[in-house]
C-alpha cells in the first residue's frame, strides 16, 4: 500500500480502516483481559470492584491522549466510559 491516503484507490483506503478496525478491537480484547486480572487480584484482596480515583485517572489520561492526536476529546472519553462500565459489570457478574 501507498504511505499517502491521498494516492490511495477507495478500496486501498477501505483496506486500510479493516486493518485499524481490527487492531482496535484486539486492543479491546487486550485492555479486557487486564481489566480481569486486575478483578482477580482485587477479589483476592478483598478490595472493591470500583475505584474511582482510578477511574478518574483513565478519563483524564483519556483525555490527555485525544488532546495529543487530535481527537475530540468528548468522543474518546465516552468510548473510555463505557469500556469501564462493561468491564464493571463484567467484575460483579464474576465475583
Amino acid at each position: 500500500m501507498s504511505s499517502n491516503p491521498e494516492e490511495m484507490s477507495l478500496e486501498e483506503l477501505r483496506e486500510e480502516i479493516r486493518t485499524i478496525d481490527r487492531e482496535i478491537v484486539e486492543k479491546i480484547a487486550q485492555r479486557t483481559y487486564v481489566a480481569d486480572t486486575i478483578a482477580q487480584v482485587k477479589a483476592e484482596q478483598g478490595l472493591p470492584t470500583t475505584d474511582e480515583s482510578q477511574e478518574q485517572a483513565v478519563m483524564d489520561r483519556a483525555g490527555e491522549n485525544a488532546e495529543q492526536f487530535d481527537v475530540d476529546a468528548n468522543l474518546v472519553k465516552a468510548m473510555f466510559r463505557l469500556l469501564i462500565e462493561l468491564n464493571k459489570v463484567e467484575q460483579r457478574e464474576n465475583r
